[in-house]
């Protein structure tokens, strides 16, 4: 993307910009500011980039290029144009005037790809642009950065959809539903199957996919239950659905309560895990306790409210279609490269996340106009009626 400045300077000398915005050679060029006006005003307040985006996308499936059976997401960081050397602690400390892109933020706070999901005590928010978050990558020093996330049809890797957010893991697998669900609305396309990386193998995602959206789960589950002390893990204990409880190795059985309250309870705990415990007598009398709770009076067992739904994406995991979905999320990471080294979007040039989501859409638009430009011949206008 170039600046309205150097834009202008191109339609002044290129006879191709001219005869595309269709200005006749002694015709005048409109003023820089006039691009920045209506980027800022008609084009943002119309929705205009995303229906560009969508525009192209939906010729994409007129073209059948998109197979809509199975989806992949991903999410890259871009670097924000905001000082790293420069920041404040708090969100009062922002000057609510001093700039569109702090306005924007402020407006935003409640927002789940941005304000509430900066965490309650920021060590450094940036002054220019204060929705990018304070970050780094591996090896390298900590920058102002935002997530650009991609959701990807991978028969020809065409983007369905872009979104926005701050670099925050929980930002993205929001961004994630939202862009599912969106798809979904605006194309009709469903797919059977979601890979992803382990950032959304959490619980809650995984049982959105599979029980809310009957989506099979093609990614790696955040899973720490598997010991590596030599002791029983959970999976040596044998989950039973109709009772509720699991057996031990040892033929014991660990309940969740082992007698009747008043007042009826689940047994689940704020962070949604139910515990099934075994009797201190049955353990002590176990020949196998050194192997199982040597440092406990008794062995206890957490299941997660989601477990459920991630059996179903371990069962899923020993499949041949998994590991086929595991190489072919290389094209979503191809993607992310060409953007940054071919369009040469490392940076961003424009602040706030309606800078950001401009240029993530542009540049996904871009990328869908080059894929189908290189598997279909043009025969018509692109946005013929």
């Amino acid at each position: 993307m170039m600046g309205e400045r150097r834009l202008c300077d191109e339609v002044h000398l290129n006879l191709a910009y001219r005869w595309f915005c269709r200005i006749g050679l002694d015709a005048d060029v409109p003023d820089h500011s006039t691009f920045s006006k209506n980027r800022h005003g008609r084009f943002r307040e119309s929705d205009l980039l995303r229906k560009l985006f969508e525009t192209v996308v939906a010729r994409c499936i007129k073209e059948k290029i998109v197979g809509g059976e199975a989806f992949a997401v991903d999410a890259s960081m871009i670097v924000a144009d905001a000082y790293r050397r420069r920041g404040v602690a708090k969100v009062e400390d922002l000057d609510p005037t001093s700039s569109r892109a702090v306005a924007e933020y402020l407006s935003v706070l409640d927002d789940a790809a941005f304000g509430a999901a900066t965490p309650k005590e920021p060590t450094s928010i940036s002054p220019t642009d204060p929705a990018a978050r304070f970050t780094a990558a591996a090896d390298t020093p900590a920058f102002y950065a935002y997530a650009d996330n991609y959701l990807v049809d991978l028969k020809n890797a065409v983007i369905m959809d872009v979104e926005p957010t701050t670099v925050v893991r929980q930002a993205e697998v929001g961004a994630a539903k939202t862009m599912i669900d969106r798809t979904a609305e605006r194309f009709d396309l469903k797919p059977s199957r979601l890979v992803g990386d382990a950032g959304y193998g959490s619980g809650e995602m995984v049982a959105w996919l599979v029980d809310q959206r009957g989506i099979e789960p093609h990614v790696k589950l955040v899973d720490k239950s598997e010991r590596t002390d030599g002791t029983f893990s959970r999976s040596d204990f044998v989950y039973d659905p109709e009772r509720d409880l699991y057996e031990c190795p040892g033929g014991r059985e660990l309940l969740r309560y082992r007698r009747a309250f008043t007042k009826p309870r689940d047994g689940t705990s704020k962070d949604g895990r139910i515990r099934y415990r075994a009797i201190q007598r049955d353990c002590n009398a176990c020949a196998l306790k050194p192997k199982c709770c040597p440092n406990d009076v008794a062995r206890k067992i957490e299941r997660s409210i989601y477990e459920a739904a991630r059996d179903k994406a371990r069962a899923v995991a020993q499949t041949e279609a998994y590991a086929v979905s595991r190489r072919e999320r290389k094209k979503v990471e191809m993607l992310f490269v060409h953007l940054k080294r071919i369009l040469r979007l490392g940076k961003l040039r424009l602040r706030g996340p309606g800078g950001a989501k401009g240029e993530f859409l542009l540049a996904a638009t871009a990328q869908n106009l080059r894929k189908l430009a290189k598997l279909i011949p043009l025969q018509e206008p692109i946005f013929a009626t």
